[in-house]
């Protein structure tokens, strides 16, 4: 990886950001189309440094097994499983690309990023409970969400994580459900391997190289500026098409770029922190992602979860988020950020949502003010036995979550998940937001490739469906791919003995 441009100064796509949605794209872009030069541009010193880090990821590998979020549940209790499906469905694409670049030689050896690991999720309570089983019912209803298992017996919760059960109040209503097919994920260590694959087919990836500026030229190519972070020399680009997958930068750079269909859309930062120990006596103990209900006005990003991780081979135990706040759109950014982003187009959304995500800003006010003792108390929540000096605090990733107008009503609204913006003519997208991101970033490059590029789509259909089987094709009803995708993939991926 360089920091100086390559000689061709105009490359045909430009890709702006080094975290896992530039690597995937470009890693498609590869497969269909090996002969477009791409050019990447990250304003750190290394790619993955942001929010495809190990340790500002959760790394879940979200495929909707265990995140109580995207299992709503209606006022007559009914829990509706529809996102879970949608997101489960797009973690299975993820998957088999995955699987196809080991099987190419494109990543080395799986283990290198991705562990199997069990998903659990985890409620106390009779309501709780009552939760439990009317999600647990509603999910294995689907292939997707074959071998999943329930338990409100406190025996069996304590055998699959013992040091939750540890010291509990044996009174305690609990309940549970696990899927031994969930794995975690090192989204980092995925990234730097598919750009270390790319490099040699000649996508040119450049390092401590900010893009501060974008402008459509009146070819219909964009001019890109960028300014190197080390000597502040500035220079231009000119590209076909321009993704900008620069996380929390992503929304200034596309207001930069000033397509219409970014008018309207800000962000709200907000940043985090876990607990980690890497006890060998405790980690032993929770060999899973345990992941439970997310309190009153909290975001879906904040939703408490206990996980066993493994980064760069050691294996720890993380808790929280504990959310924080920031002005920053990134870790590295700038406290100008935040009120830079506020615009004449965007002003009522961002005033519409500081008046309606009132419990929003208190739970975050309330967050802030957290003693390090009441820290260790919510935490005590899920290990009751748990003492402070086993754990440390660690600073995870800033996200951004997007504000937009309602169409029906005009309002601000605060959007969790992501969005994929992609301007009318196909020659420029990025994508804002937060979880389950990185998880599905197959399926939003899938999507964005459909938007922008429809005259070459068919053609690359083939070569598509050779390296991921199931585009393209209704996954949930079709049984027979279904078992053939999971055996594959399993094997592949070493998810299995």
């Amino acid at each position: 990886m360089s920091t100086e441009l390559a000689p061709a100064t105009d490359p045909d796509v430009v890709l702006v950001g080094g975290g896992i949605m530039s690597a995937t794209l470009a890693s498609l872009l590869g497969i269909v189309s090996p002969e477009w030069s791409i050019a990447v541009f990250e304003s750190g010193p290394a790619v993955a440094g942001e929010s495809s880090d190990a340790w500002n990821n959760a790394g879940t590998g979200h495929a909707a097994l265990c995140e109580l979020n995207y299992t709503p549940a209606g006022p007559d209790g009914r829990v509706d499983p529809t996102k879970a499906i949608t997101i489960n469905e797009q973690f299975q694409l993820s998957r088999q690309f995955w699987s196809h670049l080991v099987r190419e030689g494109m990543t080395g050896s799986p283990k290198e990023f991705i562990t199997p690991v069990p998903h659990i999720s985890f409620v106390t309570g009779a309501e709780g409970r009552g939760y439990m089983r009317n999600r647990f019912t509603a999910l294995t209803s689907h292939a997707l969400f074959e071998g999943m298992e329930y338990t409100d017996d406190p025996a069996t919760f304590a055998e699959w994580v013992p040091l939750m059960m540890a010291g509990r109040d044996q009174g305690e209503v609990v309940a549970a459900t696990r899927a031994v097919a969930g794995t975690d994920v090192n989204f980092g260590a995925l990234t730097r391997l598919q750009f270390d694959a790319a490099e040699p087919r000649g996508v040119h990836v450049h390092v401590d190289q900010r893009v501060t500026d974008l402008e459509r030229m009146d070819d219909g190519r964009w001019k890109v500026t960028v300014k190197d972070s080390v000597s502040g020399e500035r220079r231009t680009v000119r590209a076909r098409f321009v993704f900008v997958g620069a996380g929390g930068g992503a929304l200034p750079l596309l207001q930069k770029a000033a397509i219409p269909e970014i008018r309207g859309f800000g962000g709200f930062p907000v940043s985090g922190e876990f607990l980690r120990t890497r006890s060998p006596e405790l980690v032993s103990q929770h060999q899973a992602k345990v992941y439970g209900q997310a309190a009153v006005g909290a975001p879906p990003m904040s939703v408490p979860h206990l996980d066993l991780r493994l980064v760069d081979g050691e294996y720890s135990l993380l808790f929280g988020p504990y959310a924080g706040w920031s002005p920053k759109f990134l870790k590295s950014g700038s406290m100008l950020d935040l009120p830079l982003s506020v615009k004449p187009n965007n002003l009522g959304s961002m005033l519409g949502v500081a008046r309606t995500e009132l419990a929003l800003t208190k739970y975050l006010i309330g967050e802030l003010l957290q003693s390090r003792s009441a820290r260790l108390r919510t935490l005590q929540g899920f290990v009751p036995q748990a003492e402070q000096g086993d754990w440390d605090i660690i600073t995870a990733g800033q996200r951004v979550q997007v504000i937009k107008r309602d169409p029906g009503s005009g309002k601000g609204v605060l959007q969790f998940g992501t969005e994929l913006i992609t301007g009318a003519d196909g020659t420029i997208a990025g994508l804002l937001g937060a979880s389950p991101g990185a998880s599905t970033a197959v399926s939003a490059m899938l999507t964005l490739m459909e938007r922008c590029f429809p005259q070459h789509i068919d053609a690359w259909r083939p070569a598509l469906q050779d390296a991921i089987p199931s585009y393209g094709r209704d996954l949930r009803n079709d049984l027979q791919l279904l078992t053939e995708i999971r055996t594959e993939t399993s094997k592949t991926l070493e998810l299995v003995g």
